[in-house]
């Protein structure tokens, strides 16, 4: 088990631990020596570190998506910390596990599972429940769905984002379902909640750090995810071919737009609701990270998000009635007040 986190470093400590190398880059110092520039991660974040001392013989000892251990010290460097690194070697697989490396979701990746399961066999429509069954039968697939984050970066980038991020949208499409009544199909809608973003256990790689497999790059989540469907179609013959249609038009348009990336616009209740949806979830689920991740200093604004073109207002502090605790003291950690909030919002994507 891990026993040194980032978020636990502070200035001075002597460090001794195990963290995942997301970059390392070599570089020439204005004396001429060789240095190595790294960036470590675990579960809790990411940190600047750099080797100055014997760095052409460390840099031999591991790569790039290496687990590894190191010693050294931190310092203060440009407002936060960094390692300089006086020892580091690679671990062997086996050694460790990689959830202790990556940021993984707050909710059991089994209990997640098993209620998808639940909603499945909850469906009235037999086709739509056969087709599902026989896609997440399958224990590779079912093993993808459960570990997949549901985006690199943006939103739910975190091992189970993916199967989190659906189970949320089949959430809010339930209570879209009962706010309009009729004239949704309900069954396709919940369907398609669960598959729009099914090609994401193929388009993304996340066994040591998240990236995009070369097919991902190449195809898209959204073709991969179509070549899913038709593959498990193919076993069904019985399957209603208007439906089909109705189900995959739901995967190619729920980006909404073409310059989103989707080939499609959506054109059917489903696809319009599973699009907003999809749109709100992604937003919801990035501006709660900004407003509980750390900030500078006491601001209540983050600082500029491209993503929204704007400053996001986090909110002041409460000051603590007197003779009462404060609110950190209060309310428990940053990860306890991350927790309630998701608690209290839901999950979104």
């Amino acid at each position: 088990m891990k026993k040194t986190f980032i978020k636990e470093i502070k200035e001075k400590d002597h460090v001794a631990g195990e963290f995942l190398v997301t970059r390392k880059e070599a570089g020439i110092s204005k004396s001429g020596k060789p240095y190595l520039n790294l960036k470590l991660m675990d579960s809790t974040g990411e940190l600047e570190a750099r080797v100055w001392e014997s760095a052409e013989e460390l840099g031999r000892a591991f790569q790039k998506n290496d687990v590894v251990s190191v010693k050294g010290f931190a310092v203060a460097y440009q407002g936060g910390i960094q390692i300089n690194v006086t020892a580091v070697s690679a671990l062997k697989e086996g050694e460790y596990s990689i959830r202790d490396f990556l940021p993984c979701s707050k909710k059991d990746p089994a209990a997640m599972m098993a209620e998808v399961d639940g909603i499945i066999s909850g469906l009235n429509d037999t086709h739509l429940r056969t087709l599902l069954s026989s896609i997440f039968n399958d224990a590779e697939i079912r093993e993808r769905f459960m570990a997949a984050p549901a985006a690199k970066v943006m939103h739910h980038p975190y091992l189970g984002g993916l199967i989190e991020h659906v189970l949320s949208i089949c959430g809010l499409a339930e209570a879209v379902v009962k706010h309009y009544g009729s004239g949704i199909n309900r069954d396709l809608l919940i369907t398609g909640a669960i598959l729009h973003d099914i090609g994401k256990i193929y388009e993304l790689s996340y066994k040591k750090s998240f990236d995009y497999t070369d097919e991902g790059r190449l195809l898209g989540h959204i073709t991969m995810g179509i070549e899913l469907i038709d593959r498990t179609l193919a076993g069904q013959k019985d399957f209603p071919h208007d439906l089909a249609v109705l189900l995959k038009h739901m995967l190619l348009s729920h980006h909404g737009q073409l310059e989103f990336g989707s080939p499609k616009r959506p054109k059917t209740i489903e696809a319009v609701i599973l699009y907003y949806l999809d749109d709100l979830d992604s937003k919801v689920n990035t501006l709660q990270s900004l407003i509980t991740e750390e900030g500078e200093g006491d601001s209540p604004w983050t600082p500029y998000q491209r993503l929204f073109e704007r400053y996001i207002y986090r909110g002041k502090p409460s000051a603590a009635p007197e003779g009462r605790p404060s609110n950190a003291a209060a309310n428990g950690s940053k990860d306890d007040k991350a927790d309630k909030t998701d608690k209290t919002l839901s999950l979104f994507r």
